[in-house]
């Protein structure tokens, strides 16, 4: 018998491997476009509504807040406490949940039900996973416009910001209410920490390679930040400016001797969503009002 020439062989094994892709595409397509959507994120319930995918999600988390129509669905728990008979309940064909969530993962294999394993990450993973989750359900060209809108957003902020001193600055987002022990701050990973360099910032906690530090009254005096940026962002908290007054009780540090010290209230702001860009805007404009006259 001939032997077959080894460039037929090749050309047959691509040929037969390119019709079971296409044959596999074909009949898992549908398949992709999500229906039934369950996400238990925050974030990325924001992402689903943002990218015109909201008609899709049939039940949120606990702590999912926008936009409006979230409050009108069931709740299925969170990252500590998934319902996970609720969720498999509502028959979805994706769950979006935390990577972290091993056990709601196998509970989901077993059930035969397909899930998306979100990351909290940096900035720029936000636009990422937008395009990625926008793929996934099936919604791929309204998804990267919205990606594209924020990287947009974001380098207009750059620009504006650019030229201008970037401030020494401690960025807290939490406290014991009314002392300043266990003051919460950004450290030198996460998107708190990147959208504070992108509105033009410096964070004082920037070599802390860690999301969050907890710092003492000692360590903010040794950090010596030119500017303190206080995140509120829970319902119903009604602190205003007077509540800032704990920190004159560092007068040697530069923000407290110059009255830098600031809040900011908004849920967006401990999101990592599409109002990312309005979020580190707020940021940019109390830094260097200047550069958004």
């Amino acid at each position: 018998m001939a032997a077959v020439p080894a460039t037929r062989v090749i050309r047959a094994t691509y040929f037969a491997v390119f019709a079971a892709f296409v044959a596999f595409s074909l009949s898992a397509g549908p398949q992709a476009q999500a229906r039934r959507v369950v996400s238990i994120i925050p974030a990325t319930t924001e992402m689903l509504f943002a990218m015109g995918a909201g008609d899709r999600v049939v039940a949120v988390g606990s702590y999912d807040r926008f936009p409006p129509e979230v409050e009108k669905l069931p709740r299925v728990g969170a990252l500590l406490d998934p319902a996970v008979e609720r969720i498999i309940a509502m028959r979805p064909d994706l769950v979006i949940l935390y990577g972290t969530q091993s056990e709601l993962r196998t509970q989901l294999d077993r059930a035969q039900i397909s899930y998306y394993p979100y990351v909290h990450r940096g900035l720029a993973d936000i636009t990422e996973t937008i395009r990625s989750l926008g793929a996934r359900v099936g919604v791929a060209p309204q998804a990267n416009a919205l990606a594209e809108r924020i990287e947009r957003q974001l380098a207009d902020i750059r620009s504006r910001v650019a030229k201008s001193p970037r401030p020494k600055t401690l960025l807290v987002f939490g406290r014991e209410p009314g002392t300043l022990r266990n003051i919460d701050a950004s450290g030198g990973l996460g998107f708190l920490h990147d959208m504070l360099e992108t509105a033009g910032g410096a964070d004082v906690m920037g070599d802390v390679k860690q999301q969050s530090v907890v710092m003492t009254t000692e360590l903010v005096l040794a950090r010596a930040p030119e500017m303190i940026i206080e995140l509120r962002y829970a319902r119903g908290d009604n602190a205003d400016d007077a509540d800032l007054r704990e920190w004159n009780a560092l007068p040697a540090v530069p923000a407290v001797r110059n009255r830098r010290v600031y809040m900011l209230h908004g849920e967006e702001f401990v999101v990592p969503g599409p109002r990312v860009a309005a979020a580190t805007e707020r940021f940019a404009r109390l830094l260097h009002p200047e550069a958004f006259k």
